[in-house]
């Protein structure tokens, strides 16, 4: 044994064997006022103003503040509101996670159903506890896959009864809940995996899950639909009213949020929208003779985790008691007023450049989501704006989660943010503004109409705009994109799918099951009012378009779409475009640094200004600093860049900036000149005349500056 485990063993068995401790007095330290911090910090400000450095405004109208006190949040405090109880803001069950974690609901989406499965059952094997199956597009619109242009995208292909057999085969559904998001309408879905489990022995009444349809989002994500809204209303009905008989664990709504989400929503939005989409649901079903407790036992929503932390945690805490408040006013019992929540990281805020980023983001989001209290959790990949996932990152996704599970603990606490000053806050005042929004929702007549209208298309894209230009001056960090760029970076293969050969694979199968198949009587007999007309169809073969076609379909009006978005799409646009001109012509922007002075002098503002025009993946020419302007300027023509940026301190620009100016305009003369910094509004118009063509500083806009050298070089 070494010494110092000798020596550790000893104050071990010291502080053993001392019962008491003696009281350290705290009488010399005198607990400061607000007012005295506050005027700490203004000193330390330097001038900066107190309220603009220290207070953080966020997208959705609230304001963050430095510090939160328990005086101005007891009335607040949740002291007689206990987890599982009440309005259950503080979680619907009571002991939390302690008997039942969070499910781990990682996305399978490979092409080929016999993949999917093995990637399914790999799944549980690793630690996941829940089937989460992604169909494509084309399955979720009910297409034959025969008669696409793309098939696999974003999910598995599946036509036929054969697919879904293939897709199921050894999983275990009575023990693991299912999770399929089915598009328009559950009914085709639902009744080819019905089929497949009667087929192969299954007990259907043991299903659990959700075989779920949301066709207000697939409306207003792609603008138009299939079928009439109200004839996919009927389609939900019978599917749920079949479910409650026949499938009483399983919810066959999907309320998604992405939709809001992906377009760029705040979080007041996507909430209100959601839970507004929910509510049409459930008058829906109950017009079409459910009861309310039925009705809402059939909904399960699915939240996004955005880049907010605390906001998100505050946004989950929120949800419940909206929606309790809203089961509870159209007459459902307690168990009816829970939620389930579904969640999953925000899209919106994954990046193509510098991907491995995404893993922190994906675990910040996650971690909020399990604080907050989500019910199951599906990670996305760090590669998901890029490719579908691949070991490594499944891998890497679905461990976060047991960590957190069994190695962080974060099965025990209950309702872990109860009682933070800050949370309990952020709570109350999103919870009151998306109720008012919701109201606003409701007094247009509703989701479907305030859609018809345009109003949430119109504010989603508001706060979009807000974003984009926010990120343009860099207000907002996209760490690797507008700020900090890789430039060694060698972007991940997106490892594209043939399309040949997956509809050749495809094909083959779905012709080999349909060679000794007649289900034209059974087609024949599908009505919309019997699900289990279309089950017997879907048992006598008949294909998922089949099936979408005796439902029927329905030219339908068009309303404006909300397109997805990622926050960094545009920054990656226009570095993909400079990567792409390099490729095509061997060349670039190339920007000269004008560094005056010795290197302490210039070092800051050159550093600032490499990363600033680094983001557009240019050619920034760096030197140690130059002792005269003639110096500069015969570098800088050797340089033959595009660009010169000035650098050095504003006390020695009154005298470089008029004398250097105008000699790199001589030798190069369509060379844009900038200073780094700002100038004084006294001397703004003498930059002006000496030659400055513009600025680069912290309230530039990175975007457009970039996007006018790019066309100045004639890059397209």
């Amino acid at each position: 044994m070494s010494n110092a485990e000798l020596d550790l063993q000893a104050l071990i068995k010291k502080a053993e064997a001392q019962e008491d401790f003696p009281e350290v007095p705290l009488d010399e330290f005198t607990p400061p006022t607000y007012e005295e911090w506050k005027q700490a910090c203004i000193e330390l400000l330097k001038g900066a103003p107190f309220e603009k450095k220290l207070f953080t405004k966020t997208y959705e109208g609230i304001t963050f503040s430095p510090m939160y006190f328990h005086g101005d949040t007891e009335p607040i405090q949740p002291t007689k509101s206990f987890p599982g109880m009440g309005d259950y803001l503080r979680g619907v069950e009571a002991n939390g996670y302690v008997n039942a974690p969070w499910g781990i609901a990682q996305a399978c989406d490979e092409t080929l159903p016999e993949e999917n499965n093995e990637l399914l059952k790999r799944e549980i094997e690793k630690g996941s506890t829940v089937y989460n199956v992604k169909v494509d597009c084309a399955t979720r619109k009910g297409k034959d896959a025969r008669e696409c242009e793309h098939i696999g995208k974003h999910g598995c292909s599946v036509t036929t009864l054969g697919d879904v057999e293939t897709l199921l085969k050894d999983l275990k559904l009575d023990k693991y809940p299912l999770y399929v998001y089915a598009g328009e309408s559950a009914l085709p879905l639902l009744a080819l995996i019905v089929a497949a489990v009667k087929k192969n022995g299954g007990d259907v009444t043991k299903l659990k899950g959700v075989i779920g349809a949301n066709p207000i989002a697939e409306y207003v994500a792609n603008g138009w639909l299939v079928q009439d809204l109200d004839k996919l209303f009927d389609e939900a009905a019978v599917v749920a009213k079949w479910a409650v008989k026949n499938s009483p664990a399983v919810k066959t709504v999907f309320v998604k949020s992405n939709v809001f989400s992906n377009g760029g929503a705040n979080d007041i939005q996507e909430v209100a929208y959601t839970l507004a989409t929910g509510v049409a649901y459930l008058r829906a079903l109950l017009d079409r003779g459910l009861t309310i407790d039925q009705a809402a036992s059939q909904i399960m929503f699915g939240f996004s985790m955005g880049a907010n932390f605390f906001m998100q945690i505050a946004k989950l805490r929120a949800i419940r008691p909206i929606w309790a408040q809203i089961v509870k006013a159209f007459g459902g019992n307690e168990e009816s007023q829970k939620i389930h929540i579904h969640g999953r990281p925000a899209k919106f805020f994954k990046t193509v450049y510098d991907p491995y980023v995404n893993l922190l983001r994906d675990t910040t989001q996650l971690f909020s989501g399990v604080v907050g209290g989500v019910d199951s959790f599906e990670n996305s990949t760090f590669d998901e704006p890029v490719r579908k996932g691949d070991e490594f990152s499944r891998r890497i996704a679905r461990n976060m989660q047991i960590i957190l599970q069994e190695e962080f603990g974060l099965l025990q606490p209950i309702d872990p943010a109860g009682g933070s000053w800050a949370v309990e806050t952020l709570t109350k005042q999103i919870k009151e503004k998306i109720w008012a929004e919701f109201q606003v929702i409701e007094g247009k007549g509703g989701i479907v109409a305030a859609l018809k209208e345009g109003y949430p298309q119109e504010q989603i894209a508001a706060v979009l705009a807000a974003r984009f230009k926010a990120a343009e001056t860099r207000k907002d960090r996209i760490v690797g994109n507008n700020m900090y760029p890789n430039m060694t970076e060698e972007r991940i293969d997106p490892r594209p799918e043939s399309q040949a050969e997956n509809m050749k694979a495809r094909k083959a199968a779905i012709e080999a099951f349909l060679a000794n198949v007649d289900a034209k009587d059974a087609l024949a007999a599908v009505k919309v009012d019997d699900v289990d007309s279309v089950i017997a169809a879907a048992e006598k073969g008949a294909t998922i378009a089949e099936i979408r076609k005796a439902l029927g379909t329905a030219e339908v009006a068009e309303i404006k779409n909300i397109s997805a978005h990622r926050w960094s799409e545009r920054f990656e646009a226009l570095r993909e475009k400079t990567e792409n001109f390099k490729a095509k012509t061997g060349d670039n922007v190339k920007i000269f640094l004008a560094n005056m002075g010795p290197i302490p002098q210039h070092k800051a503002r050159a550093d600032f200004t490499t990363g600033f025009l680094q983001v557009g993946a240019f050619q920034v020419l760096g030197n140690n600093g130059f002792p005269t302007v003639d110096e500069a300027a015969q570098a800088a023509k050797e340089s033959g860049a595009d660009a010169v940026v000035i650098c050095s301190t504003d006390a020695t620009y009154p005298e470089i900036v008029p004398a250097l100016a105008p000699k790199l305009h001589e030798v190069l003369p369509n060379a844009t000149v900038y200073l780094a910094g700002t100038a004084p509004a006294e001397l703004v118009e003498t930059y002006k005349q000496a030659g400055i063509d513009d600025y680069i500083n912290v309230r530039a806009n990175c975007y457009k500056v970039i996007q006018a050298l790019q066309q100045k070089k004639g890059m397209e």
